[in-house]
């Protein structure tokens, strides 16, 4: 007997269903799995490379930004005024006591030495990092009266110079130890002018340069091309050394103008009574450069 269609049994969805649910199941459980935490004896590892990789990063290297107590009192007491020059009973003229006393005073050498030359006594002073006193000595000087240089004089042959263009300059230098065309040791003042301090030497017996040196009066001794010429023994044991050890400044003192406008220098606390002594003693100056 043929089924009546309506009769015939349709094939049941709760098989596929169930098998669904089975398989949701199924994957539930696996991501459950996968997501647990490492056994025990296992997470005693992990925790061990964690740490060693925090202690690595714990402290950088370097300079941090508080600053320690003892640099910053350091600091305070760099930026204090420096002591007055001490020139040691030495008598110097007023304006190397002034310009000595403001540049130790107000600390403009920086913490390097510093030398003053005073080109109206013809005289060179060098002072340590302190503001002490090392040495002094008579130099010998630029024949021509300036505190310029004119303008290219660096680049030309010394028989081109003119009498009027052998001038010592006069200002602030920074002494850069270096060598003359002949391979000897010498001082710059100022470099692109040709100007250095260096040992004296004879350029021409006619010059006279020895005996300009020995003599009492510091009038005679405006004889060279505008470099400051030292004796000897002076270079060699006083300013050179004083120049490589700490480095130095020069200040050229000007004699067309004051040190004030040259420097703007002022006269600095109780340097009055050291300016006194200066003034007393200005004459005994002349006379004890010749030891």
């Amino acid at each position: 007997m043929p089924h009546d269609p309506a009769h015939v049994p349709q094939p049941s969805r709760v098989g596929p269903l169930l098998r669904g649910c089975i398989g949701l199941c199924a994957a539930l459980v696996l991501g459950s799995a996968l997501a647990a935490p490492e056994p025990a004896h296992k997470q005693g590892s992990s925790a061990t490379q964690v740490a060693k990789a925090k202690k690595k990063a714990v402290k950088p290297k370097g300079k941090t930004t508080a600053k320690a107590p003892g640099k910053a009192t350091a600091k305070a007491r760099e930026q204090k005024p420096g002591p007055l020059a001490d020139f040691g009973g030495t008598t110097a003229s007023p304006e190397v006591v002034h310009i000595a006393n403001w540049a130790s005073y107000t600390r403009n050498p920086g913490g390097r030495g510093f030398v003053v030359i005073d080109k109206k006594q013809a005289r060179m002073y060098v002072f340590d990092r302190s503001g002490k006193l090392k040495g002094n000595s008579q130099v010998l000087l630029g024949k021509a009266v300036g505190d310029t240089s004119a303008p290219g004089v660096g680049n030309k042959p010394l028989a081109q110079l003119k009498e009027s263009e052998k001038t010592t300059p006069a200002g602030r230098f920074l002494a850069l130890p270096g060598k003359n065309m002949r391979g000897d040791d010498i001082i710059w003042i100022d470099y692109n002018a040709a100007v250095s301090m260096h040992r004296m030497h004879s350029v021409s017996a006619s010059e006279k340069r020895a005996d300009r040196m020995a003599s009492e009066t510091p009038d005679d001794n405006r004889i060279s091309n505008g470099c400051v010429n030292v004796p000897p023994s002076f270079y060699n044991k006083v300013l050179r050394p004083t120049v490589l050890k700490q480095g130095a400044y020069v200040y050229v003192l000007p004699e067309t103008r004051t040190p004030q406008q040259m420097f703007g220098s002022y006269d600095v606390p109780a340097a009055g009574k050291a300016t006194a002594v200066a003034k007393d003693g200005g004459d005994a100056a002349k006379k004890s450069a010749k030891s």
